[in-house]
């Protein structure tokens, strides 16, 4: 993948990992609604648990784009894997990847 197309690939990263964290806000008040709230409802539960899901396979796939082009470390997956799953913590990785470099395309080595 080359430079542009990696900076292209991780802008939607950014947005997809946002979307996640807010389909995440979106899907935890539907539970609270389906399970506590009044009125009781899991119209919030069907929504947000569909666009969720999309979100969170999005996540994934422009994950290991990224990740592949950005040769990423085992532990970086490890991390982009959990960051998937806790809630609101793609924004957690999306920061720390942003300011740590994670998200620019690796060097290649030099040849001698």
């Amino acid at each position: 993948m080359t430079v542009d197309g990696l900076s292209r690939v991780a802008g939607w990263f950014r947005w997809v990992a946002l979307a996640e964290a807010f389909s995440w806000i979106g899907l935890l008040t539907g539970m609270y609604f389906k399970y506590l709230g009044t009125p009781r409802t899991e119209i919030g539960v069907h929504i947000f648990g569909m666009l969720h899901g999309l979100v969170f396979l999005a996540f994934l796939a422009l994950g290991v784009l990224v990740g592949r082009a950005a040769r990423w470390s085992p532990t970086i997956w490890v991390a982009a894997l959990a960051a998937s799953l806790v809630p609101l913590a793609s924004v957690v990785f999306l920061r720390w990847a942003e300011r740590s470099g994670a998200l620019v395309a690796a060097q290649a080595p030099a040849v001698a």
